[in-house]
């Protein structure tokens, strides 16, 4: 940890999940499923994910589609704009809005409990801004979590945003760094690393925990997808219909991940 461009080695919030509470622009759309309607709640203060989901509401964008990735103890997903008409075993997944949408991730406010919807994404090492997908989503299915895995977790997200500070501060000083690493000047390479893990300690000084205790009760009590917080904008909840997304996980799949049967958004609506 804490080496990244050296060269050297290194020596050895409260939640929203009451369904009856409304935030001011907060919207409610209903999915009609070939497996039951699904209600949700779209956040107020996620307004570009919540104002492009209704825009392609509103123009029947999701009318049609499939849950076309659907895994157990973990989420389904849909929104792939080309799995309206797919084929039986066809991969998808790979279709999208000609647009990605800036990311609004607000950990720990909105975190990946058992029925969050967020958006899908590219990975960081392609999309290091985390933006969205422009339509496809998911919606937390999870399982739950011991106090002790949860430990571990936190402790592997500070580790990683220790890593991620560290290396920010790093490529400030890349000329540095790479002309002491030609002069094989060991000695400075050392004392600068060892000046910017400091300076890495004394931003991440209030980083000493992770999850929330409301946040731990829930994944240990309910369950979700821990993991992914922090990493993907949390932008709505099943507001009702959990026994359906649960009916769409438990669905027999292929190698893809994709439902033998299809499970198709018959159509969607936004809700008074």
């Amino acid at each position: 940890m804490l080496t990244a461009l050296f060269g050297i080695r290194a020596n050895n919030q409260s939640s929203e999940m009451n369904s009856t509470q409304t935030n001011p622009g907060d919207v409610k759309v209903r999915l009609h499923t070939t497996m039951g309607d699904i209600t949700i709640m779209l956040y107020g203060d996620t307004p570009r994910h919540t104002e492009n989901f209704v825009k392609l509401v509103k123009s029947g964008h999701y009318d049609g589609l499939l849950f076309h990735r659907v895994i157990n103890d973990f989420m389904i997903q849909g929104g792939d704009p080309e799995s309206k008409n797919a084929p039986k075993g066809k991969m998808l997944g790979g279709g999208d809005m000609p647009y990605e949408i800036e990311a609004e991730i607000d950990f720990p406010k909105h975190f990946h409990h058992r029925g969050a919807i967020a958006a899908a994404r590219q990975g960081d090492n392609v999309n290091p801004d985390r933006k969205s997908s422009g339509s496809q989503f998911y919606i937390v299915t999870g399982r739950k979590f011991s106090p002790g895995q949860l430990d571990q977790m936190e402790h592997k997200a500070i580790m990683q945003k220790k890593q991620e500070v560290f290396d920010r501060l790093s490529a400030e000083h890349r000329d540095s760094i790479m002309s002491m690493r030609r002069n094989r000047d060991h000695a400075g390479l050392e004392a600068l690393r060892d000046k910017l893990a400091d300076q890495t300690e004394k931003l991440t000084a209030a980083d000493s925990t992770f999850f929330t205790p409301q946040q731990r009760e829930i994944y240990v009590n309910e369950g979700g997808t821990p993991h992914l917080d922090g990493s993907y904008t949390v932008f709505g909840r099943v507001l009702s219909g959990m026994d359906v997304v649960e009916k769409i996980q438990d669905a027999e799949t292929d190698r893809y991940d994709r439902p033998i049967n299809d499970i198709r958004i018959i159509s969607a609506n936004v809700l008074p």
